[in-house]
This record gives C-alpha cells, structure tokens and sequence, in this order.
C-alpha cells in the first residue's frame, strides 16, 4: 500500500515537472516568435530606409570639375552610403523603359541633366537630416536641384515609428504576462514537493542544500525547455519559407541562432529565477502552515 502511494507520488511529481517543462518551452516558443517578427520587422524598416534615394541634378553648364567636386564632397557626407553618377543619356534611356516611348525622339532633344544618384543610411533617413543635407547641396555650385519624395518619406517614417511602436509595446506586454504564467507554473511544481522541503528543514538541512539539488532539476527543465522551444522556432520557420516563399523573412540563419541561444538562456534564467523564489517561500513557511499553502 505504501509502495503504491510512493508511485503515485512519483507519478504526480513526474508529470508536473513535465507539465511545468513543456509550459515554459511554449512560453520560450511564442516569446521567440515574437522576437523573430520584431527583428524582420526592424530588418524589413532598415531596408526600406535605405532604399531612399535622393536625386542631385545638376546645371546644364556644370563643368567636369565642378562634377567631379559635388561627387567628392557627396561621399564625404556622413549620411550618405552610395553615390552614383546618372548621365542624361542613361536617364533618358531609363525613362524610355519605365514609360515605354521614346520621348527625346518626339522633342528632338534630351531636356533631362546628368545627375547623381544618392543613398543614404538608414539612420540618415529621417526627413530632418534629408533636409539638412539639401540645404547644404544646393549651395554647391553647379547644383541645380534637389529631388525626393518628400511626402513619401515623412509618411515612411510615421508609419514605421508607429509599427515598431506596436510591436514593441506588444512584446514587452507578452513579456511581462509570459513571466506571470512562468512564475505560477514553477510555483505550482515546487508546491507538490512542499512537504520534501519541509522534512528536510526539519531534520536540520541548510538553506543551500535544500536548494541545491532544485536549481539543478531548473538549470535542467530550462535546457530542455530551451531546446524543445529552439526546435519549435526552427520549425515555424522552415514553414513558413516553404509555405509562403512570397514573403521574404529578412532574418538570416545567424540571428535565428541568436534568437534560439536566447531562448535556451532565458529559459535557464527563469527556471532558476523562479524555482529559487519558490523553494525560499516553503523554507521559510512554519512548520504548521505547510499544509494550508
């Protein structure tokens, strides 16, 4: 009867360890989701920065070394990545693909400037800092204007602050309640081993070696935690570049090995974080109160 109510014990231990493991792998696998999406997210906004191109086109009389000058003191800027020199003839070469008639043919002449092609940094990309900068272009002789999007990119920047403003506040929101759950679920596993805890106390055990062999059995739960949770993101993500191969992730394999290091980290981390706080909480608890916990 004995050895009967012993594995029944061991049974109900088992599982809510198992119970408690595979609850803070789904925590790790959705708080990992979530950090892959903001990192395509901010990859994705980068990129988008980048692709601002700013035009400088320049005086029908600007000579070669005025040419050659706006070209030099373009690259020295901070805010520039790559400078490309367009001559009419390629612009007009590529309004002819884009609009799909050949207009220097029907005005006899080729009313378009050489001009250079700008990008920028995607820290540059702020309308303030285009705005600085083409304020300083324009008074580069033979520089005739300045063009971009200007209405584009202020609505560019609005939106992706806001995006990101989102996702952030959506992640650490999901944080904070995914810690909660966490913080129950451990405490719910140490309290089916509260009266282990207390014999232990009892028969004069230190507060050290109580916790000793719980942080190791955490250190443990948030391995395997980690790994199911790794294998998991793997997964989603592998289905999602062979489900949906028209959307393109822009997270490369090593940042989803950060991401997955995180996670195996995070889960070691909360494992003993919580398992700690736990068992602290019976050792402490008198000895007539266990049972009513």
């Amino acid at each position: 009867m004995v050895h009967d109510s012993n594995k029944k014990l061991k049974r109900k231990v088992r599982n809510s360890y198992i119970i408690s493991t595979v609850s803070i792998a789904l925590v790790l696998f959705l708080l990992g989701t979530v950090g892959y999406l903001i990192l395509n997210a901010l990859l994705a906004t980068q990129r988008m920065k980048e692709n601002v191109t700013v035009y400088v086109m320049l005086r029908t009389d600007a000579t070669d070394k005025q040419t050659t000058t706006i070209k030099n003191n373009l690259t020295k800027q901070p805010a520039v990545r790559e400078v490309t020199f367009v001559t009419k003839e390629e612009a007009a070469e590529e309004f002819k693909e884009y609009a799909g008639s050949d207009f220097v043919e029907f005005l006899q002449q080729n009313p378009l400037p050489d001009s250079f092609e700008v990008s920028l940094h995607a820290h540059s990309s702020e309308k303030e800092t285009i705005r600085a900068l083409e304020s300083q272009i324009m008074q580069w002789p033979g520089v005739d204007e300045v063009v971009y999007q200007r209405n584009v990119i202020e609505q560019i920047t609005s939106n992706i602050n806001k995006f990101n403003l989102i996702l952030l506040l959506f992640g650490g929101t999901l944080l904070i309640i995914s810690l909660i759950l966490l913080n129950n679920t451990i405490r719910v596993t140490i309290y089916s081993k509260r009266y282990i805890i207390n014999t232990m106390k009892l028969v004069g055990a230190t507060r050290w070696f109580i916790l000793r062999p719980f942080l190791g059995s955490g250190i443990l739960q948030g391995i395997y935690a980690g790994i199911i949770a790794s294998l998991m993101l793997a997964g989603m993500v592998a289905g999602l570049n062979e489900g949906i191969p028209e959307v393109r992730f822009v997270a490369e394999r090593l940042q989803i090995l950060i991401i997955m290091g995180g996670m195996l980290v995070g889960g070691i981390i909360i494992s003993l974080l919580f398992t700690s706080f736990a068992v602290n909480k019976f050792i402490k608890m008198p000895t007539g109160r266990i049972h009513m916990y």
